[in-house]
């Protein structure tokens, strides 16, 4: 073990070989049912991800017979593990004592070092894991390998300073996507309610249990009794709408894309209601300008025609003068009598993708045209209803958005704080009260 000096770092350098101790695994024969209907918690490389640091739970387990038959080995609780097969350089921190398979490597710490820190470590260096890896089909590295790892550490309770502050950003970012999770059941509860039960007078979905006189039957169940049960072409007609194909491949061809330009819709840009920048095709303004017919306008719908026929969104002000691509329908109407962030979350739903998937046409690739989405039947609410049931929505979307913002965050937060952390380059003062 060598002391760091650089930058007044009193901190040291060693291989995993001076830190810890190898255990293997291995796994109990597959013919002998018995060996698998256990308690014990088996790991293999499947259970490691890269959302946590701790192996909570495995989807395998093992009896005691099935451990004793085998080379697996089993750990105690809090002993770091890390793949050296496969999904080489994943690691974790384990809850409960745990059987590992032979992918899977126990690294059993001295006296030098705590598991919360040499777990940390392992994540940090993941990367360096993988670089050494070989094979052809599936890579791999040696215990020799996995031992040779150089890593740098400081005293033992700075370890614990650092690993206490590692594991308050997690728990942090835990709790972040549980509520983010727990948004979304209720987002998708809230739209099945909405869609089918609507609001009353009072701001309050409408329970058809008690209020079994205000709702009619319909090809969805029970729907309010003041909602008009029509097809979308008749009500189109009624808001003077359109639908429209976009370009053909004729038309417009992939050697047309540019870096920059007027963007391009595709099916694969369409993501949750939403357009997504990430990968969208270009074109130049000329071209665009020549293909003036299918540029959108602020509340258009845009629709996958092909592949995933669930993708719609509609246009707001920033997609306005963008083009609807190959592979998609444009369609357009006034206003009146239907909301089209409304029909955007009914056609999402089970309401109208039940009947796509039950009228779509194509053997090996669905396709949605115009005569599909004219018959489909929706059980339209008054106008100002639809108001309300998309502004509830947006209520929810807004708060989930804006957890998911503090998620991204914090995980930027973690990546950058556990580089600094981990080399020394931030130091946590002895006196900092900690968690």
């Amino acid at each position: 073990m060598n002391r760091v000096e650089e930058k007044n770092h009193d901190w040291y350098e060693a291989s995993l070989s001076e830190l810890c101790r190898v255990v293997g695994g291995g796994t109990p024969s597959r013919a002998n049912p018995l060996y698998w209907k256990g308690e014990i918690p088996w790991a293999s490389v499947k259970d490691f991800n890269d959302d946590s640091v701790y192996l909570r739970t495995t989807e395998e387990r093992i009896s005691n017979d099935g451990l004793l038959s085998s080379s697996s080995r089993l750990v105690p609780e809090n002993t770091p593990l890390v793949c050296t097969r496969m999904a080489v350089g994943r690691c974790a921190l384990t809850v409960h004592p745990t059987a590992i398979n032979q992918d899977v490597k126990a690294l059993i710490p001295n006296d030098s070092i705590v598991p919360e820190f040499l777990v940390r470590l392992l994540y940090f260096h993941a990367d360096n894991l993988m670089r050494i890896a070989i094979g052809s089909t599936v890579k791999g590295i040696s215990t020799g390998q996995l031992l040779a790892l150089r890593v740098c550490y400081p005293e033992i309770d700075e370890q614990q300073r650092i690993a206490s502050v590692l594991n308050t950003l997690d728990t942090v970012i835990e709790k972040s996507e549980s509520l983010i999770a727990k948004l979304k059941q209720v987002r998708t509860g809230m739209l099945h309610d909405l869609l089918t039960c609507g609001v009353d007078e009072n701001g309050k979905i409408r329970d058809p249990l008690l209020n079994l006189e205000q709702f009619q039957d319909s090809p969805f169940g029970s729907v309010p009794s003041t909602w008009s049960i029509e097809t979308l072409g008749v009500r189109l007609l009624r808001c003077k709408g359109r639908i429209q194909t976009g370009p053909f491949g004729s038309q417009l061809h992939a050697s047309e894309y540019t870096i920059q330009g007027i963007p391009v819709v595709m099916p694969q840009d369409i993501d949750g209601g939403n357009i997504s920048e990430a990968n969208i095709a270009r074109i130049s303004n000329k071209r665009a300008a020549e293909l003036f017919r299918h540029k959108f306008q602020c509340n258009d719908l845009v629709f996958a025609r092909r592949g995933d026929l669930g993708r719609c969104a509609v246009i707001n002000q920033l997609e306005t003068g963008w083009l609807c691509g190959t592979g998609c329908l444009l369609m357009r109407f006034e206003p009146k009598d239907l909301l089209p962030e409304w029909l955007s979350l009914a056609y999402r739903h089970d309401i109208g993708q039940r009947q796509i998937a039950a009228r779509a046409v194509g053997t090996t690739m669905v396709n949605l045209n115009t005569g599909i989405l004219n018959h489909l039947i929706f059980p339209f609410p008054p106008m100002d209803e639809q108001h309300v049931i998309v502004d509830m929505l947006d209520g929810i979307d807004s708060s989930i958005a804006k957890e998911n913002d503090n998620l991204k965050k914090a995980l930027t937060l973690k990546i950058g704080l556990s580089a600094d952390l981990l080399t020394g380059q931030t130091r946590i003062p002895p006196n900092l009260e900690l968690p």
